[in-house]
């Protein structure tokens, strides 16, 4: 496997992000190992909030979150998926699967020795996080689902995200950070879209993300559809605090919202709530909004 790693200047000065880096390597599946990059904020011996982003951002999209979970005492946890952030980059395309993912990213959360999570996760970030959580629910002590779903080909993807995978597939140069500003309700300034940017140098470092809209299960056949098919029913049996905190304005997820209320049930019973003036990316458009709810969540539902 050959693997690019963003050079550190890359991420020096980045507006609101005193954050410094952590690594852990994992296995990368080929006999060799991926060092892959976390934030680690708040007390080492508090409760634990796992932030997994998605598509193609990075750890980066929860800088306004973790000052607020901190102050309610609460450990802040951002892991850069394999491909993004400062994360290692393998550098073809077909390195990349779901199984790899869900596997780099469970193997990342054994290296940084972490139990009793509530997890917090949005798009690409519940994908992953939504099937650990069906696999291993004995770790997660609490979810919050954010503009996400575990899809298994079964249904419809919609037309706003086969639209997107086609502008992903063929789009000449793919523009990160201008992609998560067209998917927010608020407009970026140009250090933060930059700042998106920063991972990827160039077409070199984007394997990762270019691939990522491919691995989305869209038909029953897909490699990825049989595993994921076993996660959800499994996540219907999940029944510890489970809370979806969704935007009013996604065009991508939105619909997801009432199938995992009415289907996990842990979902049952809790006060659900609805981020207003927030787009796919609600980290960026309300992120001290998500990060309060997520607080007001943990002390309502208490270990």
């Amino acid at each position: 496997m050959e693997v690019v790693r963003t050079p550190d200047e890359r991420f020096a000065g980045l507006p609101d992000f005193p954050f410094e880096p952590h690594y852990v390597e994992v296995p990368a599946g080929d006999g060799g190992m991926l060092r892959m990059h976390y934030l680690d904020e708040g007390p080492s011996d508090g409760e634990v909030v796992l932030l997994l982003h998605g598509e193609p951002s990075w750890s980066y999209l929860y800088r306004t979150m973790i000052p607020v979970l901190t102050a309610a005492g609460l450990r802040a946890v951002a892991i850069d998926l394999v491909g993004f952030g400062r994360s290692d980059k393998p550098t073809r395309r077909d390195d990349y699967s779901y199984a790899a993912h869900t596997d780099w990213t469970w193997a990342a959360i054994d290296a940084i020795g972490l139990g009793d999570i509530t997890l917090v996760c949005q798009d690409w970030g519940g994908l992953i996080g939504l099937r650990l959580v069906a696999e291993h629910p004995d770790r997660f002590a609490r979810v919050v689902a954010a503009n996400t779903m575990l899809p298994t080909g079964d249904h419809h993807p919609g037309k706003a995200f086969l639209a997107w995978q086609k502008f992903s597939q063929e789009v000449p140069v793919f523009p990160a950070g201008q992609i998560i500003n067209g998917a927010t309700v608020s407009t970026l300034t140009a250090e933060v879209i930059a700042a998106y940017d920063a991972p990827f140098p160039d077409d070199t470092y984007q394997a990762g993300a270019r691939q990522f809209p491919m691995l989305v299960p869209t038909s029953p056949e897909d490699p990825a559809a049989a595993r994921n098919r076993a996660a959800w029913a499994s996540l219907g049996e999940y029944d510890r605090p489970f809370l979806c905190a969704f935007s009013d304005s996604d065009p991508i997820t939105g619909a997801a919202e009432p199938v995992l209320r009415s289907h996990v049930r842990g979902a049952q019973g809790q006060k659900h709530v609805t981020i207003a003036q927030g787009g796919h990316f609600l980290q960026e458009d309300r992120g001290p909004e998500l990060a309060t709810a997520v607080v007001e969540f943990i002390a309502a539902n208490p270990r």
